[in-house]
């Protein structure tokens, strides 16, 4: 009996452990669970009360897109605060996609818009046409040879396409090259009413991959704005954007190709300039300056953009949330005096197409002139007109003066001066006879013999003999009758050449502040009688601009400054000023020879006053110090300039004409016709204003 108690009192010790073994494992297990019930616990708690907000943005943002709006754009005025670009408003009728829309209804909804409202096809440009077109390309069957255009490309090119060898950018490449070769014939193929609805639908797909809104019509009648807003329902997607702006000048053609135009919003971001407006961080659909003041400034001008977050409703439309308030742009203030500006465009515009292709006239076609004040760079006036002689049409082309090159002629030979008196080649005061000179049996002569002419004298006449003997000298040699010249480094002597009339701006970019500025044509010398030609003008061609550029360095003492427009910008309807651009002085003449270019201005001072230069400015009340150059072109032309500053003995304004073959070069050469008829206008005009 004990031994079997015994046995029996073992088992209830090991069933008591098993007991407590397993208690044990289960308030392990439940401890286990009830900890990560707490921690899901205090984690709902988290989320539901502390981290709520945080999460519904993170949903938001998940769920809607951020939708970019322009802000109107500043205004750009002239030195006394008249505008030449306005911002005013416009009511545009703008589509923001709701979802799950088909082709078939954008097609629908935009052929009602097409039908419903005032559209009309004057009202779109060539591209917008050209778009258009290629979208009704699009609804034919693939199998189409003209499906999207490909019947545009040739075979290479749509095996190019095809096969994926354009890379990335091969949509963008297509695009171009339908643009450029679909004509006004082929957009003919559609009916009127065909190019409305497409052009409205290409304009309501656009923005199809961003969600961002797109500009359907711009400054809408009231009319149709009061239409679409009572009957909105009847348009989904569709809405009236009555904080829109469009872009006004006051002052028509008047210099209207130097301050540019800006983008419209069915345009947006031009082909030729989208990467740079990109990578600034501009929209697809923005519009932007495109030419001219417009586009160097259009960063101060453009303001800061609407950001509007969209969300869809239950009906698939989209809700606008405005997260962050348009900021109206910047306006600039430009140097340039309208009523100068506007006096300057007549004078050239008539005299232009009063002379343009009479009798020694036949070639005559364009006239360039330009001002500005040489103490700092402000320009005040440029304007230029070209011609068509067979239908008398007249463009507007004040840009010409930095953009057109001409033949300079005789006007260097200021520079010429200074570089024969700096190098010592020639003294002041002394004199050279000037007659026909024979070189290796060739003449070479001034247009009429002038006698002894020393540096003074040489500028007054406007003596060649005078300037080739300094060439000859700065080559080392001395004119010897008969004898052929004898220059031992003609291209070093070309160089140095160079380096003195770019030490006036000529053959330089003046850094005009404005788009397109073109450098000059440098001409090769490769012998002795071209530096002859050379130190007269008759080689290289520069702009007016540089031209203007180089009397302004003869009038004030030698120093250069960066001719520009900008004065200052300014926060739109306020006074505060934040940029002012002032005096950029690129650089001066060595003090040393201030003699030298004192010699020159008294040559130009004597042009005038001994009527060389012209009886209206000879005849001016201000005492004005100028220089003609008459340049011979393809031997049958001659191009006359004009350039000259005053009052002479305190400059406050420079000048510069050209008018490019504006006479033949013969017996029967035209007066110059910058100077006897239209520098004396625009300076009476000038002195009228700034007393």
């Amino acid at each position: 009996m004990k031994k079997v108690k015994k046995r029996n009192s073992v088992r209830s010790r090991e069933a008591v452990n098993v007991e407590r073994s397993v208690s044990k494992r289960i308030i392990v297990f439940a401890s286990l669970i009830g900890a990560v019930f707490l921690v899901i616990f205090v984690r709902l708690i988290y989320l539901q009360v502390f981290s709520y907000n945080e999460y519904v943005e993170k949903k938001d943002d998940y769920t809607s897109i951020l939708q970019y709006t322009s802000a109107p754009r500043g205004q750009i005025f002239d030195c006394e605060g008249r505008v030449l670009a306005k911002t005013v408003v416009s009511h545009n009728i703008v589509f923001t996609s709701p979802n799950n829309m088909t082709r078939q209804d954008y097609l629908i909804y935009a052929r009602r818009l097409a039908t419903v409202f005032d559209v009309s096809l004057d009202d779109f440009s060539l591209q917008a046409k050209k778009e258009a077109y290629i979208a009704w390309k699009n609804m034919l069957d693939p199998d189409d040879p003209e499906y999207a255009g490909n019947n545009f490309l040739n075979e290479k090119e749509q095996a190019a396409y095809v096969s994926g060898v354009w890379g990335t950018n091969a949509e963008t490449k297509k695009y171009s090259i339908l643009m450029s070769r679909i004509t006004e014939d082929d957009l003919k193929e559609m009916s009127d009413e065909e190019m409305r609805t497409y052009v409205i639908y290409s304009r309501m797909i656009a923005n199809l991959s961003t969600g961002q809104e797109s500009v359907i019509l711009e400054d809408a009648p009231d009319d149709d704005v009061a239409y679409l807003v009572e009957h909105k329902t009847e348009f989904p997607g569709f809405d009236v954007d009555f904080g829109g702006w469009k872009r006004e000048y006051p002052y028509g053609e008047t210099l209207s190709d130097v301050i540019g135009r800006v983008s419209t919003s069915t345009d947006g971001l031009p082909a030729e300039s989208k990467d740079y407006y990109l990578s600034k961080g501009y929209q697809l659909n923005s519009p932007v300056g495109i030419s001219g003041l417009e586009y160097e400034y259009n960063d101060i001008l453009a303001g800061t953009e609407e950001i509007s977050k969209i969300t869809y409703d239950s009906n698939g439309l989209a809700v606008k949330e405005t997260v962050q308030n348009a900021r109206k742009g910047n306006d600039i203030v430009i140097s340039v005096n309208i009523d100068l500006q506007q006096t300057m465009d007549d004078t050239v515009k008539n005299v232009l197409s009063a002379n343009a292709g009479t009798r020694n006239r036949e070639n005559f076609k364009s006239l360039f002139m330009c001002m500005m004040d040489p103490n700092n760079g402000d320009v005040l006036a440029l304007s230029g007109y070209e011609i068509d002689l067979e239908t008398r049409k007249m463009t507007y082309f004040a840009s010409g003066n930095y953009v057109s090159l001409v033949n300079p002629g005789s006007c260097i030979k200021g520079a010429t001066v200074y570089m024969g008196l700096s190098e010592g080649v020639v003294k002041p005061g002394e004199t050279i006879m000037d007659e026909v000179m024979d070189i290796n049996g060739e003449e070479f002569a001034s247009f009429e013999n002038h006698g002894p002419v020393d540096d003074v004298r040489a500028l007054e006449v406007s003596s060649n003999v005078y300037m080739f003997h300094v060439a000859i000298r700065l080559g080392g040699d001395v004119y010897q009758k008969g004898q052929p010249l004898n220059i031992a480094d003609v291209q070093g002597t070309h160089k140095k050449m160079e380096q003195y009339y770019s030490m006036f701006g000529l053959g330089n970019k003046t850094n005009l502040d404005i788009p397109g500025e073109v450098s000059g044509y440098m001409g090769n010398v490769m012998l002795p009688g071209q530096l002859l030609n050379y130190s007269i003008g008759q080689l290289d061609m520069y702009t007016p601009m540089q031209l203007l550029q180089y009397v302004s360095v003869i009038a004030t003492d030698g120093r250069m400054y960066q001719p520009h427009f900008l004065e200052y910008a300014k926060e739109v309807g306020g006074d505060e000023i934040f940029d002012v651009y002032g005096k950029h002085l690129e650089s001066t003449l060595p003090e040393q020879n201030e003699a030298y270019l004192q010699r020159v201005r008294e040559g130009f001072r004597a042009c005038v006053t001994s009527g060389n230069c012209g009886d209206a400015l000879k005849d001016m009340e201000v005492p004005m110090a100028a220089k003609t150059g008459t340049a011979e072109v393809e031997t049958v032309w001659t191009t006359a300039n004009l350039l000259g500053f005053g009052p002479y003995d305190d400059p406050t304004v420079a000048f510069a004409c050209s008018s490019p073959t504006s006479s033949v070069n013969s017996e029967s050469v035209g007066e110059n016709i910058c100077g006897a008829q239209v520098v004396g206008p625009v300076l009476n005009k000038y002195f009228e204003l700034y007393p």
